[in-house]
């Protein structure tokens, strides 16, 4: 299962000369896996609010390969490549939409924890099953 969305880059995205601040890119990553789930049937609020469930980030592996402009139209793609029961990687790309050209590439490894940051031996069942199965079955989106 794959999530894709497009973005424009606004003023408050960029520096003074135009080109796009480091940190906007986590942003967008972040959207993508928040929308990756939601399209999964996972509301990241009903997790935390109804089951207990959080999904911080425990690594972040990011590729800077060009930077993104001011007007620039974005993709950004989002899938689960891999998921060991513990923790689950979404792999992600923004790239330029004119071009196809890639701005930015991430493995990003979140896990679960309850609201009280107490971390969960293995991903909760209502969020596994799913896991695994969009790793068997990657299906566009």
């Amino acid at each position: 299962m794959k999530h894709i969305f497009e973005q424009k880059v606004y003023y408050s995205d960029t520096d003074a000369y135009g080109v796009v601040w480091h940190g906007a890119y986590l942003r967008w990553l972040e959207m993508g896996r928040v929308e990756l789930c939601a399209m999964m049937g996972f509301s990241i609020t009903d997790l935390a609010q109804n089951h207990d469930i959080v999904l911080p980030v425990v690594n972040l592996n990011l590729k800077y390969k060009m930077s993104a402009r001011l007007e620039d139209e974005m993709i950004i793609e989002t899938e689960i490549s891999e998921f060991k029961g513990f923790t689950v990687t979404f792999k992600q790309c923004i790239k330029s939409k004119e071009t196809g050209k890639t701005f930015v590439e991430a493995d990003v490894v979140v896990v679960a924890i309850n609201n009280d940051g107490k971390l969960y031996r293995k991903m909760p069942e209502i969020l596994a099953n799913s896991f695994e199965e969009a790793v068997k079955c990657p299906v566009l989106v």
